[in-house]
C-alpha cells in the first residue's frame, strides 16, 4: 500500500508532509532528494575571543563562507500488501562529518569534533507496514518530528537560507534515530508515537544545549536508555495547520562508558522538550510560528560530571556546562508578490520577515559561570524566488542581537535549493 495524500488535504498540510513520505507515493520505485548551496558574508569577527573580549573586535571586517548544508538522495520502494521501504543518504556540509573547530570561549583551543561516525549519513532507512490510513508501523532509522523544523526540514519548506536558527541551535536538526514509530491519520488529525534511544548527556554543552546529544562517534548508537516521542497535528481550520510535539527520556549514563559510583545512583538526567507550532497559508500569504521549551533534570550534576570528562585528545566530549533549560521562539510572515500582480502558474516571489529568540543556556540556580552570549534575538528580511515549484533562490539580510556588552552580528546570505521526485 503506497502513501498518498487525501484529496481534502489543504495547502498548509500538504507542505508539512516531508519528502520521505513522498518517496513511496505513486509507483513501486521512487527516487527523490533535496539539496542546498549557500554563500554567507558575516560582517563580524569569528575570533574565538569575540565574546570574552568583545571590545577588541567591534570593528572587525568580517568573513565569508560557502557551504553545502544538506544534499540528500532518497530511495523508496513499494513491496505490495502494505509493505514499503524508505531511505535517505545525506551529504552534510560536503559529506565530511569529522570536523575541527575553534572553541569560542575560555582557551580558544582547536577541538576535534565528531558529529557522527563516517563521511556520509544514513539519515533514514525504514520498513513500514500500513494496515490503513489510520494505522501504520514504521521500523528502522526515522526522522524524529519534534519541533517545526524537524517536521518540515526540506529547504523548499522554509524561507531562510539556513534552517531557522533557534530550533537548529538547541536540539538535533534534522533529528533522526533508529526506533519504532506508530502513526496514522483520522479525519483532520494526524498522530505519531515513537520509541527511540535517549540522548547522551555527555555530549550536551552551553552553546547548543542538547543538540549534539544524538551524535555517536562509534559504529553504533548507545541505547542504555530509551525515550518516548509524541506528535499531534490538526488541520480542522481551512488553510491552518497546528502541531504539538513532545520528548522525554533519561540521558545520563547513556554512553559507552558509564559511571556506577554511589553518588550517581539516583542521577537520571531526565530531559523533557515540548513544542507548539502553526502555519497559515491563503491568498499568497504565509504566516508561521513556533515555541519550544526544554528542561533538563540534574543539570548541575551533569555539568560538573561533564567538565571532568576524559581529556584525551580524541575524546568526543565537549566538557562543557549545560543549562537546566533552553528556549526557542520564532515567527515569520511572507507574501507572494506575484500573487498580488495576478500572475498565475508555479512561479512565486515571496518577500518575508522573520524573528527568532533563543537561549541555549538558562543556568541552574547554583551556577557560577554564566554564558550571557547564548541569549540571542535575530531579525531577518529576505526574498524567495521560485521559478518552478521544485527550485528556490534565496537572499536575506539578518542581524543577531546579543546583550549590550557584546557586538551585534549582521550577515548576508544567498542560497539556491531544490527538492523533488526524479522517478515516481
Amino acid at each position: 500500500m503506497s502513501f498518498s495524500l487525501p484529496k481534502e488535504m489543504n495547502a498548509a498540510e500538504n507542505d508539512t508532509i516531508s519528502i520521505e513520505n513522498q518517496y513511496v507515493k505513486k509507483s513501486r520505485l521512487t527516487v527523490g532528494g533535496y539539496g542546498e548551496a549557500v554563500f554567507t558574508r558575516n560582517f563580524y569577527s569569528d575570533n574565538m575571543f569575540r565574546y570574552s573580549h568583545a571590545d577588541r573586535y567591534k570593528d572587525a571586517k568580517g568573513h565569508g563562507r560557502v557551504d553545502l548544508p544538506h544534499v540528500v538522495i532518497g530511495l523508496g520502494y513499494d513491496f505490495g500488501n502494505g509493505w514499503t521501504m524508505g531511505s535517505e543518504i545525506e551529504f552534510e556540509h560536503g559529506g565530511n562529518e569529522v570536523a575541527i573547530e575553534i572553541e569560542a570561549e575560555e582557551t580558544g583551543e582547536f577541538e576535534h569534533e565528531i558529529e557522527r561516525g563516517g563521511e556520509v549519513t544514513l539519515e533514514q532507512f525504514w520498513i513500514q507496514k500500513s494496515f490503513s490510513e489510520a494505522l501504520n508501523i514504521r521500523l528502522g532509522h526515522i526522522i524524529v518530528p519534534v519541533g517545526q523544523t524537524n517536521n518540515a526540514h526540506i529547504p523548499t519548506q522554509f524561507f531562510t537560507t539556513y534552517r531557522p536558527e533557534g530550533e537548529m541551535t538547541i536540539m538535533p536538526c534534522t533529528w533522526h534515530e533508529t526506533g519504532i514509530s506508530l502513526w496514522g491519520k483520522a479525519g483532520k488529525w494526524r498522530y505519531e508515537a515513537m520509541v527511540i534511544p535517549a540522548l547522551n548527556s555527555n555530549m550536551f554543552n552551553n552553546a547548543n544545549w542538547v543538540k549534539n546529544g544524538s551524535a555517536s562517534g562509534y559504529e553504533f548508537k548507545v541505547a542504555n536508555n530509551l525515550a518516548g516521542v509524541v506528535r499531534i497535528d490538526n488541520y480542522s481550520i481551512k488553510n491552518l495547520h497546528i502541531g504539538v510535539s513532545g520528548y522525554i527520556g533519561n540521558t545520563f549514563n547513556n554512553d559507552i562508558v558509564t559511571n556506577e559510583a554511589e553518588k550517581y545512583k539516583n542521577v537520571k538526567g531526565t530531559l523533557m522538550i515540548g513544542t507548539f507550532e502553526f502555519d497559515y497559508k491563503a491568498d499568497g500569504l504565509i504566516v508561521r510560528g513556533n515555541f519550544d521549551y526544554g528542561h533538563l533534570n540534574d543539570a548541575a550534576i551533569i555539568s560538573a560530571y561533564n567538565k571532568n570528562q576524559n581529556h584525551q585528545s580524541f575524546s568526543p566530549y565537549p566538557r562543557s556546562l549545560v543549562g537546566e533549560e533552553a528556549i526557542a521562539l520564532g515567527g515569520e510572515v511572507a507574501y507572494d508578490i506575484f500573487h498580488c500582480l495576478k500572475r498565475t502558474g508555479d512561479r512565486k516571489l515571496y518577500a518575508f520577515g522573520r524573528y527568532d529568540y533563543y537561549d541555549s543556556y538558562i543556568p541552574y540556580a547554583s551556577a557560577i559561570t554564566l554564558y550571557e552570549w547564548t541569549e540571542r534575538h535575530v531579525m531577518t528580511l529576505g526574498v524567495n524566488y521560485y521559478p518552478i515549484k521544485q527550485v528556490v533562490i534565496k537572499a536575506e539580510y539578518s542581524q543577531r542581537f546579543l546583550k549590550k556588552q557584546y557586538n551585534t552580528e549582521p550577515m548576508f546570505s544567498l542560497g539556491v535549493a531544490y527538492s523533488g521526485l526524479f522517478v515516481k
